[in-house]
This record gives structure tokens, sequence and C-alpha cells, in this order.
């Protein structure tokens, strides 16, 4: 295989219609003659519909010429580019992984996408949008409203730079043609086998953690969707056992008394009915449901292929928007709750500036994080010119939805009654299992995360196995092994520590070190001490922005 430094892929021109392939990747050629074809192991070639795809021994053969074409000058000499004659044919071409692996695409595109600058904007908005907005209005309690509202502003601009730096870093290889390169090669580039491996970790970090998350937040809703249906013809109310506003809009404390954890089966006022006795026993959210979960999603991340759970993607963006609107509608009914007292809590309120901000900073460099695939997203922009612009708009939109959120939230909770204390780290836990504005919500986020859930699992054996093993499935019983510890971490999670702005914070902070705060920011030194352009203000504020990540992933261990 060749390396990185002299490999470009070479996809001939293909129909006017582009068909986009994965991730909205879509590939569009016009200049043949600039690229040059590399061969990839036939064990390292995935695809989203067949999972192992041959490339043939003429494909292979080609290869090797061009490897001799590419040892005659430097990869940016373009005096010697390999002819027509030796590129390979479009079903022979494939779109490298620094992984390990290559997708076999139909077309391709760099600067030349069909993409307008709207399209692009909402992807990266919808791509960015996740699990994380449910902890934000428990992130600004923890932060206090004044400096909540600020921080979600200043790591907006910190990870909107970093983001900015990551999609300048090609650029700032000159000697060669890098238009081909994802993020990944340019660590590769510039820290070689380490850069590799760290940013294998950190995705898988990243991957791992969202699945964890998701696993809690799915026994989550499937608990809270159980129990309505069972109050429901039952004629059960739940909410009289617990600590809440008395009106047609109840907000409950489910961690009132309960020692700070959500008080998971709180039906302690019916304890004489026996219906209602076994039905604890048996939906439990901490003892049971996280089990029920494994019988129905470890056989669905077993599949080879993801093609069928990629078609609900849309279900994201419905789940966003329905969030606002249950948000917006409970902020008109409940109206706003706030007393300013900047130092000194009261009985019902937090102070405006509370030293646990650093929790809500790593559940936002999670929320804020794209940066591993932010070259991705826009490689398919219509107008390359336009790239650092619709990036801008889209973390403005990004930082508004999550202001919007957490702002109306925390205002409109009831206090009095209820202190601010008692906002849960998913504010639907504020809302009881009876409300069906909320257990509508429920039913659209459990069944999108439950599409997602076997995606993630994919994306993480491709990473781990493909790299460790050089195939994605090596044998059921390597894929099995892998989804029985992902799924293990998982359940342990949702029994004992089910704290969704807890892990998101931790596994936040952990990734977005290196691919957010670290390699951003010292590719950019590097590359400005090479050209001899690297000033003290510019060392200075880069190492400050790596210290601010340090301290960042340092400080979730004392809060």
């Amino acid at each position: 295989m060749a390396n990185v430094d002299d490999r470009h892929d070479l996809i001939s021109e293909v129909d006017h219609e582009v068909n986009p392939g994965p991730m909205n990747i879509q590939f569009d050629s016009s200049d043949l003659r600039s690229k040059r074809p590399f061969y990839i192991e036939p064990t390292n070639i995935v695809n989203v519909n067949d999972v192992i795809q041959r490339v043939s021994d003429h494909a292979s053969a080609l290869n090797k010429r061009i490897h001799y074409y590419s040892r005659l000058s430097t990869p940016a000499d373009t005096a010697l580019i390999a002819p027509d004659h030796v590129v390979p044919a479009p079903e022979e071409c494939y779109v490298y992984s620094p992984l390990g692996s290559a997708y076999k695409l139909q077309s391709y595109t760099e600067g030349h996408g069909k993409n307008t600058s709207l399209v692009t904007i909402f992807m990266i908005w919808n791509t960015m949008m996740g699990t994380s907005i449910l902890s934000i209005p428990w992130g600004i309690k923890q932060a206090g409203f004044t400096t909540g509202m600020c921080v979600i502003l200043l790591m907006g601009l910190l990870t909107l730079y970093c983001c900015y730096r990551v999609v300048k870093s090609r650029s700032m290889i000159c000697s060669l043609n890098t238009t081909t390169w994802e993020y990944p090669d340019v660590c590769r580039y510039y820290f070689g086998s380490f850069g590799q491996w760290s940013s294998l970790l950190c995705s898988l970090v990243s991957l791992i953690g969202a699945m964890i998350v998701y696993w809690v937040l799915m026994s989550n809703f499937l608990f809270n969707t159980g129990k309505f249906i069972f109050n429901f013809i039952h004629h059960i109310n739940d909410t009289d056992t617990l600590l809440r506003i008395n009106n047609s809009n109840p907000v409950i404390c489910p961690s009132a008394g309960s020692g700070g954890h959500p008080d998971n089966d709180s039906m302690a006022f019916y304890t004489n009915d026996t219906e209602v006795q076994q039905f604890e026993k048996w939906w439990s959210r901490s003892r049971t449901v996280p089990f029920y979960l494994v019988g129905l999603l470890l056989p669905l991340l077993n599949f080879k292929s993801p093609s069928f759970f990629s078609k609900f993607n849309i279900l994201g963006t419905v789940s966003v928007i329905y969030l606002i609107f249950l948000v917006t509608l409970k902020a008109i009914q409940l109206g706003f709750h706030l007393e300013f007292h900047w130092f000194v809590p009261t009985e019902f309120f937090v102070p405006e500036i509370r030293f646990q901000f650093p929790q809500l900073t790593g559940v936002l460099t999670l929320a804020f994080f794209i940066h591993n695939c932010i070259i991705t997203l826009l490689k398919n922009n219509k107008n390359q010119e336009n790239n650092v612009r619709d990036l801008c708009i889209a973390y403005m939109l990004v930082t508004l939805t999550y202001l919007y959120i957490g702002v109306l939230v925390f205002a409109s909770f009831p206090s009095p009654p209820l202190s601010k204390e008692c906002i849960e780290q998913n504010f639907l836990d504020n809302f009881p299992s009876s409300d069906i504005l909320s257990f509508v919500g429920r039913i659209f986020l459990l069944f999108q995360i439950m599409t997602v859930y076997p995606l993630l699992g994919y994306l993480a054996r491709v990473q781990l196995l493909g790299h460790l093993f050089g195939d994605i499935y090596p044998s059921v019983f390597h894929v099995l092994v892998l989804n029985v510890i992902i799924v293990g971490a998982g359940v342990v999670m949702a029994c004992f520590y089910p704290n969704i702005g807890g892990i998101i914070r931790y596994s936040g902070a952990a990734c977005g070190l290196a691919f957010v705060f670290i390699y951003p920011s010292l590719i950019y030194i590097i590359s400005l001490h090479q050209e001899e352009r690297l000033t003290w203000p510019k060392l200075i504020l880069h190492v400050f922005i790596i210290i601010l990540g340090l301290a960042n992933l340092i400080a979730q261990f004392f809060m």
C-alpha cells in the first residue's frame, strides 16, 4: 500500500448525477490527471452496503505502475504524472481511511460539491446536536445562571477557533497535495504513528462514551414509557408521592430526599397494591430495564451492514425541533422564576457564580465537538471559499440553540416552590412520566437513539477491529466479544452511575483534550515554526489553549 505522503485518490468522472456516499459525502472530479490511485488490500475494504469487496488483479497491477511513477519524482511535482491508461476503472477506486479501511464510493468532490451553503450549515448543526442538549440546563445550574451563559458563549468561540484551525491545517502543508486528506492524515503527517494511535484512541473514547450515554438514556426513556402506559391503564397519578408544584403543569423534583439521585421507582403510595408491587419488581430503571435492552440491541450490533439504520438519521433533527417546541411551550405555561444572588445561595435559588462551572465546560466540549469530521463535511460545500463563513454561522446557530434550551428550562423552572437544585442532568426527568408532551418527546428520542446506537457500534468496530486485524469482521467471536464489552459498559453505568451529565463531561473533556485543544494548536505552532513565522503572541495564545484543555480534563475529577 502506498504511503500517506505519496498517496492520492484517483476517481474517474461519472455521470452528471452525483450520488451521495456515507455521511453525505459526494464525489465528482473534473481533473483526472491530477489524481493518482492507490491499491487497498482486499481485507481492508468496507462498504456501507457490501462489507467486503474484492480488488481485481488488474487494479493491483495498475497500482504497482502508479508506485513506479510516484517514485520518479516528489508527489508535489506534476512533471511526471501517471498517464490515463494506468488509471483504474471507476469501480476500482476507493477513498482511504487513515484507520486502515477504504470506502468504495460512487463519485468524488473537492470543491465541486452539490451542497449549497445553507445545506452545509444545516448538516453541521444537525451533526453537532446530540444528547448533550439534555444536560445543558443542569450545566447552567452547576455554573450559575450568569456564569453559565457566559461559559456557553466563550466555549462556543473557543471550540469554533480550534475547529477553524482544523479546517486550515491541510493548507499549512505546502509540499504535498492534501486535497484528499482527512484530519487524522494531518495528525499522522506531523506526529507519525503516535498521531494515528492517539487519534484512534480519542475517537473510540468519544464513540464508546456516546454509546454509554445512549444506553443510560434508553433505559430512562423505556422505563418512563412503560411507567406511563402502566399508570394510564391503572389510573395512577405518579406525582402524588413526589415533591412537585401543584397545578395543571406539574414539574417534579425526583432527587428530593434521595441523596441527589433520582428516585427511579417512586410509587410508595401504592405499595399495598399487588399489581404495582409486581410492576416495580420487574420494571425498574436501574435493576431490570437496562438488561431488557440487551436482548434487543446486542443482536443488532452484530449486523455486518448498518445501512438500514442510517435511513433514520432524520429523526435526530425531528427530535431536536420537538425539544425546542416542548421547552418553549413549558416556558409559556410556567413563566419565568429568577432571582439574582451573586455568591450566596438561597433556599430556592443558586448563586450566579459557582465554582462548579468546569462541569459545564466538560459537557460543552462534547456538545461542540465536530472537529474529527468537519473536513469531510466541508468537502461537500459547493463554494469552498465560503467554508469559514458557513462554519461560523453553524457554530452560532448551535450556540444559540444551546442557550435557548438551557436558559428557558432554567428560567422557567418553578422556584419556589421547588429549588433550582432540583434541575436534573436530563431535564426531561423533571417532568412526570404522566406528562403527555414529555412522553411523546421520550418516544421520539428512544426510537432515534435505538437506530443510532448500532451505527455507533459499527463505527467502533470499523476503527478498532479494522485497525488491529485489518478486517472489520474478522470473525463472529471477535465482533461478539467487542459488542459484549461495549454493551456491558452501558449496562453497568445504567445500573450504578446513571448520570448522563457526568458521563458526558468526562468523555467530552477526555476526547476533546486531543482533538479540540492540543492537536489544532500544536499543529499550528509547528507549521508556523517550520515556516519561520512563529511569533511570541501566537505561541503564548496557543499554549494557553492547550493549558485550558488540560485544566478542563483535570477539573472534572475534582467536581
